[in-house]
């Protein structure tokens, strides 16, 4: 991952990835982005715990 964002307000969290892809991931609870955020690897909890457990939308 190249960058996260997250917008506890409407629940998205956003990340753009290494290869330049964005997407943007519906209704995310702050525990997650913040689990994700703490995570020793985030690569491997984001595909654990968010990338198919969440409404996606490519920005990019």
């Amino acid at each position: 991952m190249k960058s996260v964002g997250y917008d506890s307000a409407t629940n998205i969290l956003e990340i753009e990835f290494n290869n330049g892809g964005i997407y943007r991931y519906s209704g995310v609870p702050a525990r997650a982005y913040d689990e994700l955020m703490s995570s020793s690897s985030h690569g491997k909890y984001f595909h654990k715990n968010i990338r198919d457990k969440y409404s996606t939308k490519k920005v990019c």
